[in-house]
């Protein structure tokens, strides 16, 4: 049990960040697909704040480059998808 106290500790940042892709899988599951894709691009969003603003030593999994690489590369990914969720037109509406 102190192995995975230890773990969650020292991962904190990623598992905050789990918590929120799996509120993302929550809401793609009950048909509401472009508002789970906006949760998760914003759960990539906030792993990339996590992963600016922590020592590498803290956030744990979500070091897997270097701070500017993976920061670049979150923020990228994260705002594109959050931008594709919000600007997709809902089907039957109009």
């Amino acid at each position: 049990m102190a192995d995975w106290g230890q773990f969650a500790k020292k991962n904190l940042p990623m598992l905050a960040v789990l918590v929120v892709i799996v509120v993302a899988v929550v809401f793609v599951l009950a048909d509401r697909w472009r508002r789970g894709a906006f949760v998760f691009g914003v759960a990539t969003l906030l792993a990339a704040v996590f992963r600016l603003m922590m020592p590498s030593e803290r956030v744990g999994l979500l070091a897997v480059r270097s701070k500017p690489f993976d920061v670049g590369a979150l923020v990228a990914v994260g705002g594109a998808i959050v931008w594709l969720a919000v600007s997709i037109d809902p089907l039957g509406t109009g």
